[in-house]
């Protein structure tokens, strides 16, 4: 076969096996800057490829999920959240005969843009910038602008609309990008009880009654039964979601999760350093601002010097800024 006929092999596979509710790559909007078709690969396995190799999915590794910097080779981190909620969504796509490579490529990239240390450091950066920052409009910042010293990594618009639309707030333009909403509060809500019940800020038995008689007790059949459930509720819909009763159990299980762990003063007692390092760092480069990288000078005069301090203090890892932080503050010892 002729590597020329492959692209087109996989969009004609799409045509005939996809629901007419799919998004088919054939139809995207495209990208900003036109680029030449692929001979192997379809547009929407072009964005998943671009953004599995950039730096900003790697230094996901060392970014907080929900406990800070762990020790344990257990716990998730932004990296494996990542992939557990690609996990999710593909299945929930390819059970809906929807676009799974587009699917993917959403998921990978929609949490690019989230600080070190979680949300603690996102709350502060929230409140130093002018006009705010939240981590899904940094994420469509960093495959636009950030990656590739500035290029961005040129993404269609379909992977750009889902990836800034993932949050519960937002309304992705295609049912791929709202399965990766879905997705990502299945993953965060189901994996974070697992790490906070390995972390002794949470006990099986203490979990809701109710969610437990409608998810399971386990957290594979939790997942399962989730999972499923979406895809029966929608599989003769323009929309994917829950079944009402569901919905409401899914949002007492996100309210206890909120109570008993992502508010837990025990979960959360070294977030306090964590944002004053934030809020250090971010005033120190703000007042010092030719110590940035070029590729983050470069947009000073488009952006300002908040917006391009909070895109280099965003763009580290846990690790990098603790070394930062001592590095800029902490004395070292005479000789």
């Amino acid at each position: 076969m002729e590597t020329r006929c492959i692209r087109i092999m996989r969009e004609e596979l799409e045509r005939q096996t996809l629901s007419s509710r799919a998004m088919l790559v054939v139809n995207t909007k495209g990208r900003e800057r036109p680029l030449p078709l692929c001979p192997l690969r379809t547009e929407f396995v072009r964005d998943r490829d671009r953004i599995l190799h950039c730096k900003s999915f790697r230094r996901l590794k060392h970014k907080t999920q929900v406990f800070l910097a762990p020790q344990g080779d257990h716990y998730r981190t932004r990296l494996t959240h990542t992939l557990e909620v690609t996990q999710i969504a593909r299945t929930i796509a390819r059970s809906l005969l929807l676009n799974e490579d587009l699917t993917e490529a959403i998921a990978m990239g929609h949490d690019l843009g989230h600080t070190p240390f979680g949300h603690a450091g996102e709350h502060v950066l929230n409140g130093l910038v002018a006009g705010g920052f939240e981590h899904n409009l940094q994420s469509l910042r960093v495959v636009d602008r950030l990656e590739y010293e500035g290029k961005g990594l040129n993404l269609t618009f379909e992977v750009r609309d889902g990836i800034v639309n993932h949050k519960k707030s937002g309304r992705a333009a295609t049912l791929e990008g709202r399965i990766v909403s879905f997705a990502d509060r299945i993953a965060y809500i189901n994996h974070d009880i697992d790490d906070a019940i390995r972390a002794g800020v949470l006990r099986e038995e203490e979990l809701p009654k109710s969610c437990v008689e409608c998810f399971g007790d386990s957290h594979g059949h939790r997942i399962n039964t989730m999972i499923t459930s979406i895809v029966s509720n929608s599989a003769d819909k323009d929309e994917v979601g829950f079944p009402e009763d569901m919905s409401r159990e899914f949002d007492v299980f996100r309210d206890f999760m909120f109570q008993k762990v992502y508010l837990n003063p025990a979960a959360k007692r070294e977030e306090n350093k964590a944002m004053r390092v934030i809020e250090e760092l971010f005033h120190y480069y703000r007042t010092h601002i030719d110590d940035l990288p070029p590729e983050f000078l470069q947009f000073i005069e488009s952006d300002g010097k908040d917006r391009v301090v909070a895109d280099y203090i965003a763009c580290m890892t846990d690790n990098y800024a603790i070394r930062d932080y001592e590095r800029l503050f902490v004395p070292l010892s005479w000789g």
